[in-house]
């Protein structure tokens, strides 16, 4: 398969750069696989599309302000750091940067002083009194997508770009799938009978990496942590093994559920699964997503 049979015209204007009013009331598009059918609704009617013979699974990671924006301590030129990874205490994985490689350190400020980083090519060490995470929530901005061409809102973008059910800090980038949930809604897909799971992925800086190969074999996925608690791995192989169909919210809920080979366990590690056409779905049997840019994973 070559890249550019994932080509095709998106006009810009039909990109949308603020959220809906309500998450619900966005626009769905639902396809019936084996009839060809299209039909066209809002979110909210997602829950006629779903039977309590159902099993819904959910992403619950949860973005942080990954990306902060400081100042040279010595000369004052401005410094931007975008973290990936929480290494161990205040010592975190950003994304490479070739002016700070050692010996070159940099000693960053942030704020009024109340954080400081030295900054290696691949690494930041903090000081700040207190927790950095509250720190990262008073400095840090949420990294939007490339598509989403307006300026930063800091407090509209870290309430909406978070799904409602997010509950495990870690992620870059939200798995946008499941943006357009409310809580009303989830509680009434439950009354219905519909049981739901959730497992963990921590979208990375990587779903953000461009496809530069041609063939798209040859794309390299970068790792990413999922874990999955015994309670949801327990639901899930049930669901399975009496033929539930299972509904994966978001590629990334996809990717966690097929990358294991066998009955799914309760554990944690790194996944580059990349799901292209031909791949032999075990679990997953419907997919909630939302469109891709052309030539791209997002």
């Amino acid at each position: 398969m070559k890249l550019s049979d994932f080509d095709y015209n998106l006009p810009e204007e039909l990109i949308a750069q603020y959220p809906a009013d309500r998450r619900d009331e966005s626009r769905l598009l639902v396809l019936d696989r084996k009839s060809g059918k299209i039909e066209h609704t809002v979110f909210k009617n997602i829950i006629n599309y779903l039977s309590p013979s159902d099993l819904l699974v959910l992403n619950d990671t949860l973005v942080f302000p990954a990306r902060l924006i400081g100042r040279k301590k010595k000369t004052g030129g401005k410094v931007e750091v975008f973290l990936l990874r929480e290494i161990s205490q205040n010592r975190w994985e950003i994304i490479p940067h070739s002016a700070f490689r050692n010996p070159n350190s940099v000693d960053v400020v942030f704020g009024d002083g109340e954080l400081e980083c030295r900054i290696f090519e691949r690494e930041a060490i903090f000081e700040c009194n207190g927790d950095i995470y509250k720190m990262l929530e008073k400095y840090g901005k949420v990294p939007l997508p490339p598509y989403i061409k307006r300026e930063a809102n800091p407090s509209l973008d870290y309430e909406r770009y978070q799904t409602v059910y997010a509950e495990n800090r870690g992620a870059v980038a939200a798995p946008t799938a499941g943006l357009h949930f409310t809580k009303e809604l989830l509680s009434n897909i439950e009354k219905k009978g519909v049981e739901t799971a959730k497992v963990t992925l921590h979208v990375g800086y990587g779903t953000f990496k461009p496809v530069k190969a041609e063939n798209i074999k040859e794309h390299k996925i970068e790792p990413e942590y999922y874990e999955i608690k015994e309670s949801e791995a327990i639901k899930i192989n049930n669901a399975v093994k009496s033929g539930k169909r299972i509904v994966a919210v978001g590629t990334t809920t996809v990717r966690t559920l097929e990358s294991f080979t066998g009955e799914i366990n309760a554990q944690n590690g790194y996944t580059s699964l990349f799901i292209y056409n031909g791949f032999n779905f075990r679990v997953t049997k419907s997919l909630l997503t939302n469109f891709h840019l052309p030539k791209s994973t997002l």
